[in-house]
């Protein structure tokens, strides 16, 4: 289940081990609310996280493109060595910050 949380001036996505076709639209649609604010700054914390299909890469496109028009912050972290992977791969580590997992 996913996590909303306010510290601060900062808003605290906390995700589930699993972002993938099954559960990506209902995970979607607990973030909308985080996006709604002019200038938000959004951490997606991917402690959790340890799968996301690319219908998880689209929300976080979608997600970064959102923050981007609202003049806000994106940034993930904890993100465990596979799943940092994927995202510099796909490009996504060029356009965003992402904090690996300490280990």
């Amino acid at each position: 289940m996913t996590q909303i949380l306010k510290e601060g001036g900062k808003t605290i996505i906390k995700t589930d081990k699993r972002i993938d076709t099954m559960n990506a639209p209902q995970f979607e649609k607990d973030i909308e609310p985080a996006l709604a604010e002019p200038g938000v700054d959004l951490e997606m914390d991917c402690d959790e996280l340890n799968y996301m299909a690319s219908s998880g890469l689209r929300i976080i496109q979608k997600t970064m493109r959102t923050v981007m028009m609202k003049k806000g912050k994106f940034k993930m972290t904890n993100v465990s060595p596979e799943i940092y992977k994927v995202l510099a791969m796909t490009g996504f580590t060029k356009f965003m910050p992402v904090e690996k997992k300490a280990e």
